[in-house]
């Protein structure tokens, strides 16, 4: 096998030897991605972004009157930082490769369930990290946002968890995008 992860280097291999390969490792499509430095940046740039967001909401990263940390982490608080841990970076790749995507493969047809898989798993990650704007909601929108608030606030762990598997769905479909259009048969 060609030693060369792109496109153009799995195009003269044999094509059930590309969806053996395909099929059987998902890191295959995240070293295609994850091989050029501007995707790397990315993905680190929306995961840190992420992780901010999530952790300033959370009331764990403070920033007046200066950038301080809360620590130690509280033991009520500690479920929901490992999974925003968890969140963030996912994010970060899941933005990446559907940004690969984009860019690289414009002749593949890109569905309605491509961008919705994607927007759907994203924003349901940062949702979940909303719960701390419940006096937003209560005063935007009254009873409905009271109630939305604390809803989400009760459920906080369990939406995280559906958010960590809509990402790594996206994350997995992602990859079906990418392995396919490296599988291209033979005339």
């Amino acid at each position: 096998m060609n030693s060369s992860i792109s496109p153009e280097g799995i195009i003269g291999a044999n094509t059930k030897s590309v969806k053996e390969m395909t099929s059987s490792s998902t890191t295959l499509s995240a070293r295609m991605v994850f091989s050029s430095k501007a995707h790397i940046a990315l993905a680190v740039a929306v995961a840190a972004a992420f992780w901010v967001i999530f952790n300033y909401f959370d009331g764990l990263l403070l920033f007046s009157p200066e950038i301080d940390f809360y620590t130690p982490i509280p033991s009520n608080a500690l479920p929901g930082f490992v999974l925003s841990n968890i969140t963030a970076p996912l994010v970060g790749i899941v933005v990446s490769m559907n940004i690969y995507i984009i860019r690289n493969f414009r002749s593949l047809k890109m569905g309605k369930s491509f961008f919705s898989g994607s927007i759907l798993s994203t924003a349901s990650s940062m949702c979940v990290g909303c719960s701390s704007i419940g006096v937003f909601l209560a005063t935007a929108f009254g009873t409905a946002g009271v109630a939305t608030s604390s809803f989400m606030s009760n459920y906080q762990i369990p939406f995280r968890l559906l958010a960590i598997g809509l990402l790594a769905w996206a994350y997995y479909s992602a990859h079906r995008r990418i392995a396919k259009s490296c599988a291209i048969s033979k005339p």
